[in-house]
């Protein structure tokens, strides 16, 4: 049923969620720490989508390559993009962190490049620089940026955004294969939440991690959210270009923004946020007529 929708739809409604899901776990880091939050949200997303299994997952095209495929990703992401995402959030907050972050749709089209051999026309390179300087234009938000944090923690998010970029590349190669967005994001996450909870448990590990119940709440809603993103994703890299899916999704920084300043009343809608809207809008649209 998803498979109806337009690919740049699919992109723009996954996009709205990961926004959502970085203001869910904005919350939840208030209480607890990054590996906790992402003990909760990655094993959470597992379990919703194994008991989506039923419904949505067709095992009659099962690919065996495809499938280490979406077991390589799944080492990588979403686990360590998740663990990335809630330090960066957590050391430089959602805004600026989102900001580095950005530069995804770089990494995604190098990777179409190498993998999939897709080139993107000069009218969509524009449109990709134009998202990217917009998302940092709106996230600056007139109030210029404030650092109180050591430099090199920029090479936080900006290693989400490689990982994350490699990903929509891989995930497009995987896909080509056995064409089941569902399968994909099932693997990827099974294997992303035995990482994590190894990672957390394992041997050497203390296992008196504070869990604040609200806390709890907030990291469950954030892994739905960026669960129900990653399968719009893939659905979106199912039958559309890894240059176009890719560039729509790094304006997932305006919905924090905006939810932000809606809900959390810590953000506020600006000259330089309009500015950025604006430019983002104008860079999607350049990307989608390349």
């Amino acid at each position: 049923m998803i498979d109806w929708f337009a690919p740049e739809l699919l992109a723009f409604i996954a996009a709205a969620a990961f926004g959502a899901a970085v203001v869910a776990s904005k919350v939840g880091l208030r209480e607890m720490s990054p590996l906790g939050g992402a003990t909760v949200s990655v094993p959470t997303t597992a379990l919703l989508l194994w008991c989506l299994a039923p419904l949505f997952l067709d095992a009659s095209g099962w690919n065996n390559d495809a499938a280490l495929i979406f077991a390589l990703i799944g080492l990588f992401f979403p686990a360590l993009v998740t663990l990335l995402n809630f330090e960066a959030n957590s050391r430089m907050g959602p805004i600026v962190a989102s900001t580095v972050a950005s530069v995804t749709p770089l990494f995604a089209v190098a990777g179409a490049i190498v993998l999939l051999g897709e080139t993107p026309t000069l009218r969509a390179a524009l449109g990709i620089a134009a998202v990217v300087l917009g998302v940092m234009t709106l996230s600056v938000s007139g109030r210029g940026v404030r650092r109180d944090w050591p430099l090199w923690v920029v090479l936080i998010p900006l290693a989400g955004a490689m990982v994350r970029g490699s990903a929509q590349a891989l995930a497009k190669f995987g896909l080509a294969l056995w064409p089941s967005w569902f399968a994909a994001a099932l693997i990827g996450y099974t294997v992303s939440a035995a990482i994590i909870l190894m990672f957390a448990f394992g041997p050497g590990r203390s296992r008196r991690s504070a869990y604040r119940e609200n806390a709890v709440f907030w990291f469950a809603l954030a892994g739905a959210l960026n669960g129900a993103a990653v399968l719009l994703m893939y659905a979106a890299l199912n039958s559309g270009t890894v240059t176009v899916v890719a560039s729509i999704i790094a304006v997932y920084p305006a919905f924090t923004l905006l939810l932000s300043a809606l809900f959390l009343h810590d953000e506020k809608i600006t000259s330089f946020v309009l500015a950025g809207m604006i430019l983002t809008l104008a860079g999607i649209i350049l990307v989608m007529q390349g």
